[in-house]
C-alpha cells in the first residue's frame, strides 16, 4: 500500500500499530505517514519508516489499534460540555447529601443568586432518579430552604431522552416565588405535574415531567436561569475536548440546529478553534407553510444541495419532523434563542404539512432530514411521491432514528437513494424491551445487517446517550436491551468491523465526503484515532469501554494520553 508517487518527507509517522483502514478492501497495515493535513502513505512499518526524514516525528504505537476518526452521525455534541456548568449531584445518595452539596455551594455563590444543579441520579442516563436516593423522593422546598435560605435553588430534571421519564425538578421557596408558582398554578401541558400538599394544596417544590422533552422551562419555570451564549460557547469547547477523547473527529447534526447553535459553531470556526469537523442542518423557525416557502426560497439558499462551508464547518439541508406536539413547538419558538438542552427547535407538523414541506424542499434543492421513529409507513409513500416529480437519487435525503424497518422499506430506501442514520443505544438498548411481546418483529428493529446487505448507506450516531461511540458499537454487536439483557434481533448483530464502518466511512457519505475522509487511505484527510484497546480483538463486553489514547484531526494532535 504505497503512497503517492514522488518523495515527500512526512511530518509525522505512526508506526508498529494495527491499522484498521476500513477502506473498500478492508486492508490492514502497520504504519501511516502524514504530511500536512493529509495521509501521505499507508503500509508496513519498514516501508513507512523508509520515508522518514530528518524532521519527521515518529510515534511508536507498540501494537495499538488505529482507526479512521469517528464520524458521529447524530451527535448533539453541544450538550455534553454544558453538563459541567451546573452543580453536580453525582454520587449523592440521600437527601442529606444533596442538601450538603447545595449548602456548600451557598458559600461560593453571592446571596440572591441562583444555585442550579444537575439532576439527581447517575449520568449519563439518570434512570430511576428516585431509586438512587435513600428516601426515594426529592428534597422538598422547606428542606432546600434550610440548605440555602438566601438563594433561589433549582435541581434540574433529567433530559428525558437521556433515560426515561418521569423526571423530577425540585425548587425552594424563593425559586417558586420567582416563577410565580402557587397553589393556583396549572401548567399548560398535562405532562407536567406540580406536586402539592394534600392538606393545603400548596406546592411542595417538586415538579414532575412525564414527557421525554423537558417542557417546564418553557412554561412554568421561565425564571430559572437559561444557558447564556457565553456559557454555550464554553460548553461547546468542552464538548469538543470530550468528543476528541473518545476518538470523534467529525459530527453530523441531521436533527437540525437552532439559530444560536449555528452561531456557536460559526463563532468557533471564525476563530479557527474547531477540533471536530462539523456538518449541520437547519432547524427552521417558520410557523406556517406559506412562510416556509418564502424562507426556503430567499433565506436558505446557502443550505441547498451539498451546502456551504469548508472542511471544518458546512451547513446543508433542513430538518422537518413529522407529527409532534404543536403547542410545544410554539412555546419553544417563543423562547428563542433558548433551546434548553436540545440545540434544535422542537419539530411538529401534521401529515399534510409535512407533505407540503417535503415537496418544497425538493423544489428548492434542500436536503430533507426527518426522524421516522414508528412512522416509516407514512414517510416512504411521501418520498416515493416526491421522487416521481423530482428524482431523489443522488440528493442524499436522510431518515433518522430508525426503529421498525420492514424488508419493503429497505428496498424503497435503496431505490430512492435515501440515506439512513441509526441510534442503536436508543432503539435497541433503551427501548428494546418494548419488543418482548413481539418476537416476530425483533429482527426488523434497527435491522442494520439487512440494510448493509441491501446496500443502503447507514451511519450510526450516539445521540449523546452517551457520547462514547464505542458504547454504540457495543450495542450494534451485542444488541442487548437494558432491562434483562435479552438479545433483540440476533440476526441483525454486526461485527466490530461492520459497526466501525457505520461510525466512519458511512458517516462521510452523509456530507458527500466519502472520497475525502472516513477511511485510512493515501490522499485522505489525516483524521485518526489510536485506541485503548482493539475492538476487533477484545471480548465483546469490553468494547463499550474503549477510548482514544491519541486523536489526530487534520494532521494535528487534539487529544493525547500516550505522549504526555
Amino acid at each position: 500500500m504505497a503512497g503517492p508517487s514522488g518523495y515527500l518527507e512526512p511530518d509525522t509517522i505512526l508506526t508498529s500499530g494495527h491499522v484498521i483502514t476500513l477502506d473498500g478492501w478492508m486492508n490492514e497495515a502497520e504504519a501511516i505517514a502524514i504530511k500536512g493535513s493529509r495521509i501521505l502513505a499507508v503500509g508496513s512499518s519498514n516501508y513507512i519508516g523508509g520515508l522518514k526524514g530528518p524532521n519527521t516525528r515518529v510515534i511508536d504505537l507498540t501494537g495499538e489499534a488505529v482507526i479512521p476518526g469517528i464520524i458521529d452521525a447524530h451527535a448533539h455534541m453541544e450538550r455534553e460540555g454544558l453538563k459541567a456548568l451546573r452543580l453536580s449531584l453525582t454520587g449523592a445518595r440521600s437527601i442529606t447529601e444533596i442538601l450538603d452539596r447545595i449548602s456548600a455551594a451557598t458559600q461560593k455563590t453571592p446571596k440572591g443568586e441562583w444555585i442550579v444543579t444537575m439532576p439527581v441520579g447517575e449520568p449519563p442516563f439518570y434512570y430511576d432518579e428516585l431509586e438512587t436516593i435513600a428516601e426515594h423522593r426529592m428534597p422538598n422546598r422547606w428542606e432546600l430552604d434550610r440548605a440555602a435560605p438566601d438563594h433561589p435553588v433549582c435541581i434540574m430534571a433529567a433530559f428525558g431522552n437521556w433515560g426515561a421519564p418521569p423526571c423530577y425538578w425540585a425548587l425552594n421557596s424563593r425559586a417558586l416565588t420567582f416563577n410565580g408558582i402557587t397553589a393556583k398554578t396549572n401548567p399548560a401541558f398535562d405532562t407536567t405535574e406540580i406536586e402539592k400538599e394534600q392538606a393545603t394544596g400548596e406546592p411542595t417544590g417538586v415538579i414532575i415531567e412525564h414527557s421525554a422533552r423537558p417542557i417546564a422551562p418553557f412554561d412554568i419555570l421561565k425564571a430559572v436561569p437559561k444557558f447564556t451564549y457565553e456559557e454555550r460557547l464554553t460548553g461547546l469547547k468542552e464538548s469538543m475536548r470530550l468528543y476528541n477523547a473518545v476518538g470523534t473527529t467529525g459530527i453530523y447534526e441531521g436533527h437540525g440546529s437552532a439559530p444560536e447553535t449555528l452561531s456557536l459553531y460559526r463563532d468557533l470556526w471564525e476563530k479557527n478553534a474547531l477540533t471536530v469537523r462539523t456538518r449541520l442542518t437547519v432547524s427552521p423557525t417558520w410557523r406556517a407553510i406559506e412562510q416556509a416557502g418564502e424562507l426556503m426560497r430567499d433565506q436558505l439558499a446557502y443550505a441547498r444541495g451539498k451546502g456551504l462551508g469548508d472542511k471544518w464547518l458546512t451547513i446543508s439541508g433542513v430538518f422537518i419532523g413529522l407529527m409532534g406536539d404543536t403547542a410545544l413547538r410554539e412555546v419553544s419558538l417563543d423562547a428563542l434563542p433558548d433551546t434548553g438542552w436540545s440545540g434544535f427547535i422542537e419539530p411538529a407538523t401534521s401529515f399534510d404539512e409535512f407533505c407540503g414541506l417535503a415537496h418544497l424542499c425538493a423544489q428548492n434543492n434542500l436536503r430533507l432530514h426527518t426522524i421516522v421513529s414508528g412512522r416509516m409507513d407514512k414517510i416512504i409513500p411521501i418520498l416515493e411521491e416526491i421522487d416521481a416529480a423530482h428524482s431523489l437519487v443522488g440528493r442524499r435525503w436522510m431518515v433518522e432514528h430508525i426503529d421498525l424497518v420492514m424488508p419493503g422499506h429497505i428496498a424503497a430506501l435503496k431505490r430512492l437513494g435515501v440515506l439512513v442514520t441509526t441510534i442503536p443505544v436508543s432503539s435497541i438498548w433503551q427501548r428494546g424491551a418494548d419488543m418482548h411481546n413481539h418476537p416476530e418483529l425483533v429482527n426488523h428493529v434497527a435491522p442494520l445487517h439487512s440494510m448493509l446487505e441491501a446496500g443502503v448507506t447507514i451511519a450510526s450516531g450516539t445521540d449523546n446517550i452517551p457520547h462514547n461511540p464505542f458504547y454504540t458499537l457495543w450495542v450494534m454487536m451485542a444488541r442487548a436491551e437494558r432491562m434483562s439483557g435479552t438479545v433483540i434481533g440476533p440476526d441483525q448483530r454486526l461485527t466490530a468491523l461492520q459497526g466501525l464502518r457505520t461510525l466512519t466511512i458511512e458517516g462521510a457519505h452523509l456530507s458527500f465526503e466519502e472520497n475525502d475522509r472516513g477511511s485510512i487511505e493515501p490522499g485522505k484527510l489525516a483524521d485518526l484515532a489510536v485506541l485503548s484497546a482493539d475492538p476487533t480483538q477484545i471480548p465483546m463486553d469490553q468494547v463499550q469501554d474503549v477510548r482514544a489514547t491519541l486523536t489526530i484531526v487534520d494532521g494535528d494532535i487534539v487529544h493525547d494520553t500516550i505522549l504526555q
